[in-house]
């Protein structure tokens, strides 16, 4: 399909909503699709039953896991609820994928400790946050000074998952670093102001409005900002944004190889790791849920099924023989 102004649309709406750029791409790739399915007919004179067809083709023909169906349907729930204005109300019933989920990768404390070794800079203490606070990749990317609390040892997380906000923990460890960190802000922020380009950072529209001010204050600066300035492509000013997404994600993988951790290794398994270190630590459910902002508990539990493996559950027969 060549490229499609009705798509491109889209991408602008997402972007006017600070949608983050994976999400746009993951979004865009399921409504394309789902408009080939149905012949290239426009979404408009489509109704739920084309979804519900769409949704169980994914199931039944290409056998997509239930999280790959369940992020197809997010996409067009997006398209119909949020950017054409037509509630997909009383959706017909769909044919739900039976492939089943996927136990996630979890590395064990040495092994953690040695991939966190392996980074350098502020990756590593992006890594450190990653598993200390069991922050999603892109939630720590778009820590802004004014999201730590040292004195409670917390970060304040806006808008994750879901756009819901939540506090997590922070490991006292980490705060000569965070402390260190703040203080390069402050001195590329004193460099920005004296360009006459800068226009500050970007801050929600409404705050923006209200506090035209702060765009220029140390506190709602990025933690880990990028390298150098850019123009806001909504608004066509120079703005300093946060740090590459990918950035963070090629270095954990190279830092796994380097360690010789023989796992797939990525930003989200530190994230897993963080949450199933906690369960073992007898640390209750509710109190991971919240820690990582699932939604639902029936999502944490995912990693009670991980610690009932292995020597978690079960005691191997193996072990008997050495008694006989």
């Amino acid at each position: 399909m060549p490229r499609s102004p009705f798509l491109q649309l889209i991408r602008e709406h997402m972007q006017v909503q600070r949608y983050s750029q994976s999400t746009i791409h993951t979004y865009v790739y399921w409504i394309r699709d789902y408009i080939r399915f149905n012949d290239l007919r426009h979404p408009k004179t489509l109704t739920g039953e084309h979804v519900t067809s769409y949704l169980t083709y994914l199931a039944c023909t290409r056998h997509v896991s239930a999280a790959t169906q369940a992020i197809a349907l997010n996409s067009l729930a997006f398209l119909y609820n949020k950017f054409l204005h037509q509630p997909l109300n009383n959706l017909p019933e769909f044919r739900r994928t039976s492939t089943q989920r996927k136990l996630p990768v979890v590395l064990s404390p040495a092994q953690v400790k040695q991939v966190l070794n392996q980074l350098r800079g502020v990756h590593y203490l992006l890594g450190a946050l990653l598993y200390g606070s069991g922050l999603r990749r892109i939630e720590a990317i778009r820590l802004r000074v004014k999201d730590i609390d040292f004195d409670h040892l917390a970060l304040r997380i806006w808008n994750g998952k879901g756009a819901k906000h939540r506090t997590v923990t922070l490991a006292a460890q980490l705060l000569p670093l965070l402390d260190k960190q703040i203080s390069l802000v402050s001195l590329t922020l004193g460099q920005d102001v004296q360009n006459p380009k800068y226009a500050g950072v970007w801050m929600p529209n409404a705050l923006a409005k209200k506090y035209p001010g702060e765009t220029r204050q140390l506190g709602w600066q990025y933690l880990f900002p990028a390298s150098k300035l850019a123009i806001d492509p909504q608004t066509g000013l120079w703005r300093r944004h946060h740090l590459d997404v990918s950035s963070m994600q090629k270095a954990v993988k190279l830092a796994a190889a380097k360690a010789g951790v023989n796992k797939q290794v990525s930003c989200h398994t530190l994230r897993h790791s963080f949450a199933t270190h906690l369960l073992q630590n007898g640390a209750d459910i509710r109190t991971v849920q919240e820690q990582l902002g699932h939604a639902d508990v029936k999502t944490t539990e995912i990693y009670t099924h991980v610690l009932k493996r292995g020597g978690h559950g079960v005691l191997s027969p193996l072990g008997q023989l050495s008694r006989l």
